[in-house]
């Protein structure tokens, strides 16, 4: 008699699981990967850079001048005209900083090489072309 009581308790239900533990470690995840992702997205101008093979990643401090493929110029991301850029450049060329050029593949040529030869004939002294990694021939 002792025997069928204890077999009547220790009776498992199958298919039964609690999930509470379950949900409480989904919560802690997701918790701990919304606060650790950056969701900042950067402003910018929209420039569709060429893609080059032997290009270099460039480290230093640069004044940034972009040509858009509408032929609009900015420095350091504040639209400005060519008499304008030029005065800026003019007033910046005794601090020794090298220039990135970010031009729009769509970008005219002309206009590349105006801001290319403007800088050259202020002094400027390291001028770059800002590019994309081409990584490979079927890319």
């Amino acid at each position: 008699m002792r025997f069928e009581r204890l077999k009547r308790r220790t009776e498992l239900r199958k298919g039964q699981l609690d999930i509470a533990p379950l949900i409480d470690v989904v919560f802690q995840l997701l918790i701990f990967f919304m606060l650790t992702s950056n969701f900042v997205f950067q402003p910018g101008i929209k420039v569709s850079l060429p893609k080059a093979i032997t290009s270099e990643v460039i480290s230093s401090e640069n004044v940034v001048v972009t040509v858009t493929g509408q032929d609009l110029l900015f420095l350091n991301e504040k639209p400005v005209t060519i008499n304008e850029l030029m005065a800026t450049l003019k007033e910046n060329t005794g601090e020794q900083k090298s220039l990135l050029l970010k031009a729009d593949t769509n970008a005219s040529l002309g206009r590349v090489v105006e801001i290319w030869d403007l800088c050259r004939d202020l002094g400027i002294p390291q001028i770059n072309i800002a590019t994309n990694q081409k990584l490979g021939e079927n890319q």
